[in-house]
C-alpha cells in the first residue's frame, strides 16, 4: 500500500466519525407564519358509517370545507360543503350514511346553526333557521339513522329545549320543553332520560324524566363538578357510563345498572383523570381507557383491542388515536400524533389487519426544523407539582435533554378556561417561539382540569392569587433551571390566559418584560354582568369558583381581581388583540383597558377584528394578528423576527393604537370600532314575554342587591351590547336600560 493510500485509509475512518456542526440561529431556517397558523392540509377524518367513504375537512379556495372520497381512491375526493367565509370545523356522518350535519356560525357569535348536506345530490338545509340560537347537538343515535337531537334556546334563551330534526328534510318536532336544566342526556331511542340542574350551593341535582315526570337520581358535590359528568347510555339504555370522581381524587370511568343500581368500576386514574375511551360499537363494552397526566397512557381491558393495538404501534411512532370507526367496526381511521411532525393518518381494515396510509395533516411541516416538546413538572411554593411543558430553540438543546445551554428569553404561554388544561403534541406556538429563539413554558396551573380534584378545586377564588403565584413561580423555576433570562421574560396568552396576561402587567409588573392578552377579560364585574344567556344556569360555578358578583363581599373580591383597577401600577409593553363579536368576553372588556391606558399615557397596542369572536377563526386573521405579537416580542424580548409586511392588509385587522410598533398601516379612529349604537324603546315589565319576564325578575334581583355606584357602570355596559345582540333579545335589554335608568335618576 502506497504512502497515500495508507493515510487515507487512516484519516477517512475519523472524517465519518466527526460529529454534525452545531446548530445555530444562522443555520435554522425561519418557519413561516403561514405554515404554522396557515389551514391544515386535512383534519377532522372520519370514515362514513357504512364504512365505504372517508371524509376530512379541508381548504376549497382557501376556505375549510367538508370533503369526501370513496375508500380506496382519494384522487376522487369533493368537497360537499361550500363555505366562503369562517371555514367549517365541526361535522359529523348521520348513521344513515348519506347525510352529514355540520355546524356553523357568524363572525365568531357563537350562535351555532347546524346544516345537512345530502351527498347524492349536493342539496343542503338550513336545520336551525333562527337568528339569535344557539344550536346544541344533543345525541345521534344510529337506532335513528335520519333524526337528531338538537337543543335550542329559541323559546328561552337560558335553557335548550330538545328537538328531533330530520336531517333528510329539515323537519322538527319538538321533544322536551326544558324548564331549568343546564343538562340533559338521551338514549338511542331518542327519549330524554336524565337532566341535571345547577343548585345555589354549585352541586348538579340528577333527575330522572319519564312522563313528563322529574325524580330524584343523585348528587354531584361541588367539590366534584368538574371531574364527574355523565358519558351516556348504552344502546339499550339498560347501563349509565360515568366519569365519576365521587369519593375519590382522580375520576374513574364507571357503569351504572339502572335495574339494580349497582355500579361498578371500569377504570379508575391514579395520578391523573379518565381522558378517554375505546368502547366497541356493537356490543358497547370498553376496550381500552385512556389517563394523561404528561402524555396518554393506555390501559387495554380487551385482548382483541390489545391485538389491533400491537399491531398499529408497528405501522408509525407517536400517539395513537382512534377516531372514528364504522358501524360493524370493520373499518377505522387511526392518527398518529407526535410533537415535532404533522399528525399522520391510516385507514385500518380490522378484519384484514391491514392498515393503508393516507395522508399527513399538513405536508408543509415536512422536513421543518421542528423541536420536541418536553414534559415537565414544576414545584409551587405551597407544595403543588405543576404538570408543565417546555420547548426550546433547536440550537440551544444540542443534548435534547430540555436544558438549553445558556439563559434564554422566554414566553410564558397560559391556558385558557381556566378549567381546561395544556397537552403534549405538535404545538404551533411552542414550533413558534422556539424557532425565534425563546424558550416557551405552558404550566398547567391549579385550577386545570384532568389532574384530579383536589387540584382544580385548590384554584377556586384564586384567579389573582393562587394561580397567578403558580405562574410567577413557574418564572422562578425557569429562572433557577437556567432556562429563562429574569429580564426577559413575557406573557402570552387567550381567553382566562389573556387575563393571566393582563394580571402579569398589573399584580407583577416588575416580572414580566412584554405581554400579549387575547380575548382576556380586564373588569371581572362586567365580565360576569355580560356572560352569554344561556351560560346562566351555570352562574354558580362562576359564582363559587371565581367570585360571587350578586354579593358586596363577592363584588370587591372582583373588584380586586380586575387587572382593570390596577392600570396605574403598568410598567411594561402590552399587546391586546380582540374579537368584536366574543359572546364571552366583550369588546369592552378590552376597549375599556385600552383607554384606561391611553387616557394615562401608558403604551399600548391594540388590534381588533370586527368579523371574529373568542379567538380569531380566519387564517388570514390568525397570521395577520402573529405577525404582531412577533414583532412586538422581538422589539421587548429581543427574539428573531420574520418581517411584517402585507399580512395586516390582507386582513379585516383595526389597528386601534399601534403603541411603540411601527406597523406598516394606519390606526383605526375609536369611532369607527365602538360598537354600533341602537335607539333605545320604552319597554315595560308587561310587555315582556313569559319567558322574558322570569329573566327579567332575576334581573330586578340583582339590581337590588347591586351597589349605587355600580349601575352607571352597568348602565354603559347593556347600552354598549345592545348593538350586537339579536333582535329578539332586545326587549329584555331595554327593560334593563329603563330600569336602570330609573333608579339612578336619568
Amino acid at each position: 500500500m502506497s504512502s497515500r493510500l495508507a493515510l487515507a485509509a487512516l484519516v477517512l475512518p475519523l472524517v465519518l466519525n466527526l460529529p454534525a456542526p452545531a446548530e445555530t440561529p444562522e443555520s435554522v431556517a425561519l418557519i413561516p407564519r403561514a405554515t404554522l397558523f396557515g389551514n391544515p392540509d386535512r383534519t377532522g377524518v372520519q370514515v362514513s358509517p357504512d364504512g365505504t367513504r372517508i371524509s376530512w375537512i379541508a381548504p376549497l379556495d382557501g376556505v375549510l370545507n367538508v370533503w369526501v372520497a370513496p375508500v380506496g381512491d382519494l384522487a376522487a375526493a369533493k368537497a360537499v360543503t361550500k363555505d366562503t367565509d369562517r371555514g367549517i370545523r365541526q361535522y359529523f356522518w348521520m348513521p344513515n350514511a348519506t347525510h352529514l350535519v355540520y355546524l356553523q356560525d357568524r363572525g365568531g357569535d357563537e350562535n351555532w346553526r347546524a346544516y345537512s348536506v345530502d351527498l347524492a345530490s349536493g342539496s343542503e338545509i338550513d336545520l336551525t333557521p333562527m337568528e339569535g340560537v344557539a344550536a346544541q347537538v344533543a345525541h345521534v343515535s344510529r337506532d335513528s339513522p335520519d333524526v337528531l337531537a338538537i337543543g335550542l334556546n329559541d323559546r328561552n334563551p337560558q335553557y335548550h329545549d330538545v328537538h328531533l330534526v330530520n336531517a333528510k328534510t329539515g323537519e322538527r318536532t319538538l321533544l322536551f320543553e326544558n324548564p331549568r336544566f343546564a343538562s340533559v342526556t338521551l338514549d338511542d331511542a331518542m327519549r330524554v332520560r336524565f337532566a341535571g340542574e345547577m343548585m345555589p350551593d354549585g352541586s348538579i341535582a340528577g333527575f330522572t324524566v319519564e312522563n313528563g315526570e322529574f325524580k330524584p337520581f343523585d348528587t354531584i358535590p361541588f367539590e366534584d363538578t368538574m371531574s364527574t359528568n355523565q358519558v351516556g347510555l348504552d344502546r339499550k339504555g339498560e347501563r349509565l357510563f360515568m366519569i365519576d370522581s365521587r369519593g375519590r381524587d382522580t375520576s374513574a370511568l364507571t357503569v351504572r345498572n339502572l335495574a339494580t343500581g349497582k355500579t361498578d368500576v371500569i377504570f379508575e386514574g391514579t395520578r391523573a383523570e379518565v381522558s378517554g375511551a375505546l368502547i366497541d360499537p356493537i356490543t358497547d363494552e370498553v376496550e381500552a381507557v385512556a389517563s394523561t397526566y404528561l402524555k396518554p397512557e393506555w390501559t387495554v381491558l380487551d385482548a382483541g383491542m390489545r391485538k389491533d393495538l400491537d399491531f398499529l404501534r408497528t405501522l408509525q411512532s407517536g400517539e395513537i388515536g382512534i377516531g372514528s370507526r364504522s358501524l360493524d367496526d370493520s373499518r377505522w381511521i387511526v392518527s398518529f400524533r407526535g410533537d415535532a411532525g404533522p399528525t399522520v393518518y391510516y385507514l385500518y381494515d380490522r378484519p384484514a389487519a391491514k392498515a393503508t396510509r393516507l395522508f399527513s395533516g399538513k405536508d408543509d411541516l415536512e422536513g421543518l426544523p421542528l423541536v420536541p416538546m418536553h414534559g415537565v413538572e414544576i414545584p409551587t411554593r405551597d407544595g403543588l407539582t405543576l404538570p408543565s411543558y417546555v420547548s426550546l430553540p433547536k440550537w440551544s438543546d444540542p443534548d435534547g435533554d430540555g436544558k438549553p445551554d445558556r439563559p434564554l428569553p422566554t414566553v410564558l404561554m397560559v391556558h385558557g378556561g381556566p378549567w381546561a388544561r395544556d397537552s403534549w403534541g405538535l404545538n404551533p406556538y411552542h414550533q413558534w417561539f422556539a424557532n425565534r429563539g425563546y424558550a416557551v413554558i405552558s404550566p398547567n396551573f391549579r385550577g386545570s382540569t384532568g389532574f384530579g380534584k383536589k387540584f382544580v378545586n385548590a384554584g377556586d377564588g384564586q384567579w389573582a392569587d393562587a394561580m397567578h403565584d403558580d405562574l410567577v413561580d413557574t418564572v422562578e423555576w425557569a429562572v433557577k433551571n437556567g432556562i429563562a433570562e429574569r429580564d426577559k421574560v413575557g406573557i402570552f396568552g387567550g381567553s382566562y390566559g389573556g387575563y393571566a396576561a393582563l394580571a402579569g402587567v398589573t399584580f407583577t409588573p416588575d416580572l414580566f418584560a412584554a405581554s400579549v392578552a387575547i380575548v382576556g377579560p380586564s373588569n371581572l364585574i362586567t365580565l360576569l354582568h355580560s356572560i352569554p344567556p344561556y351560560w346562566a344556569p351555570m352562574i354558580e360555578i362562576f359564582a363559587k369558583r371565581v367570585a360571587d358578583h350578586r354579593t358586596p363581599e363577592g363584588r370587591r373580591k372582583l373588584r380586586d381581581m380586575s387587572p382593570l383597577t390596577q392600570v396605574d401600577e403598568i410598567k411594561k409593553p402590552l399587546l391586546i388583540g380582540q374579537g368584536a363579536n366574543d359572546p364571552r368576553v366583550k369588546q369592552q372588556e378590552s376597549d375599556q383597558i385600552v383607554k384606561a391606558m391611553q387616557a394615562k399615557g401608558l403604551p399600548v397596542t391594540y388590534v381588533l377584528y370586527p368579523d371574529e369572536g373568542h379567538g380569531f377563526a380566519k387564517p388570514e386573521n390568525n397570521i395577520a394578528f402573529q405577525a404582531v405579537a412577533e414583532a412586538f416580542l422581538a422589539k421587548h424580548l429581543g427574539g428573531r423576527q420574520e418581517p411584517v409586511t402585507d399580512e395586516l392588509a390582507k386582513s379585516t385587522a383595526k389597528v386601534v393604537a399601534k403603541g411603540e410598533l411601527d406597523l406598516p398601516v394606519e390606526e383605526t379612529p375609536w369611532s369607527e370600532i365602538e360598537v354600533r349604537k341602537v335607539e333605545v324603546v320604552e319597554v315595560g315589565y308587561d310587555d315582556l314575554s313569559p319567558e322574558m319576564k322570569a329573566a327579567a325578575d332575576q334581573l330586578l334581583a340583582q339590581l337590588d342587591q347591586m351597589p349605587p355606584e355600580m349601575l352607571p357602570q352597568m348602565l354603559a355596559q347593556l347600552e354598549g351590547a345592545i348593538g350586537a345582540a339579536p333582535a329578539e333579545q332586545r326587549p329584555l335589554l331595554f327593560f334593563a336600560i329603563g330600569t336602570i335608568k330609573e333608579r339612578i335618576g336619568k
